[in-house]
């Protein structure tokens, strides 16, 4: 089995990855400082049910077609492009839309009609934008066979090393909620939430382009 040296190590590797400021950040942070609680902790558990997911595939090589196809990496790096920039403009154009309309007062908070709040509107999110972005698979398939003992259970022990994945991303993830909450307030007023979305949707729509035209 997996010695517990190379488990710190591993879990050094993914959790500086982790703190790493990135998509996943951005919507955790959007999420949650609009004062969707429920919605917010969907979004973590999405990408983690990703993160789950990709690690298992990797386990078993079934990543290694993305490494090894041109096509089918290109393919998936193109849908998770589109989603993304799709997200991040949409976002945009709220706020756009929300200026055209008539703000409600600066001392209350904005809140966006007919958003879907629950949890597994958050969860779908989450999944999607983690399992459409290739870099992770491909991260995962150059990084977990360097850390999976000769002669040890591929699935069993990539498993394991994804789990320890989930749980650092996961505290992190429940950190950047609770710093989102406790200035929701000022987060909420119509001026303040114009320009998070703004931050918000021109970072996820960068990415997106940045995963376009990357290689």
């Amino acid at each position: 089995m997996i010695t517990a040296s190379a488990l710190g190590s591993f879990a050094l590797i993914v959790g500086l990855l982790t703190l790493t400021p990135g998509l996943d950040t951005a919507l955790i942070l959007r999420t949650a400082a609009l004062g969707r609680r429920t919605r917010a902790w969907g979004v973590v558990i999405g990408i983690q049910s990703g993160t789950l997911v990709w690690g298992v595939l990797s386990s078993i090589g079934v990543t290694a077609v993305l490494t090894a196809s041109h096509l089918a990496y290109t393919a998936l790096r193109w849908a998770g492009a589109a989603y993304l920039v799709w997200m991040g403009s949409r976002i945009l154009v709220s706020t756009l839309n929300r200026r055209a309309g008539a703000d409600p007062g600066e001392g209350e908070p904005a809140h966006e009609p007919h958003a879907d709040d629950s949890f597994h509107s958050g969860w779908r999110q989450g999944a999607l934008t983690n399992l459409l972005n290739p870099k992770v698979g491909a991260f995962y398939m150059a990084i977990l066979p360097q850390f999976i003992p000769a002669g040890a259970p591929h699935l069993t022990t990539g498993t394991l090393l994804a789990c320890v994945h989930i749980l650092i991303g996961t505290l992190w993830s429940g950190a950047l909620i609770a710093f989102a909450r406790a200035f929701r307030a000022g987060l909420q007023r119509p001026t303040a939430r114009r320009v998070l979305d703004r931050i918000s949707g021109t970072v996820i729509a960068g990415l997106g382009l940045r995963l376009a035209l990357s290689d």
